[in-house]
């Protein structure tokens, strides 16, 4: 058996956190703490898996390509995002720490 805690952060000023929190059968769950990461200018995530986001607590921005506004996330928000939909962070907030539930889901990442 496997346990944890969502709300446990990192120390102040650390890396943003992915953690893997169960993977099988083509489902992959994590925990990502971040502490005002944002994506580098001019990437943009496209994904060979769906995601399903809810944002547990802090703020964050999330844009996607197709799209001109930046959504405003606050904890208990969450998204569906299809494979290979262009996205990137926007922004997160440092404080309190940005943390989210993600769970990947779908077609198989190629090998």
């Amino acid at each position: 058996m496997k346990k944890g805690n969502f709300f446990e952060t990192a120390p102040t000023g650390a890396d943003e956190i992915f953690e893997t929190l169960l993977a099988r059968d083509g489902v992959r769950i994590e925990r990502i703490v971040s502490t005002g990461q944002e994506s580098p200018q001019g990437f943009w995530y496209d994904q060979p898996q769906h995601e399903f986001v809810v944002l547990l607590a802090g703020r964050a921005g999330l844009r996607f390509e197709d799209e001109k506004d930046v959504i405003d996330l606050r904890p208990g928000d969450w998204l569906e995002i299809e494979a290979h939909r262009r996205h990137r962070v926007e922004w997160t907030q440092a404080d309190p720490p940005t943390i989210w539930l993600a769970a990947h889901f779908g077609p198989q990442p190629q090998r």
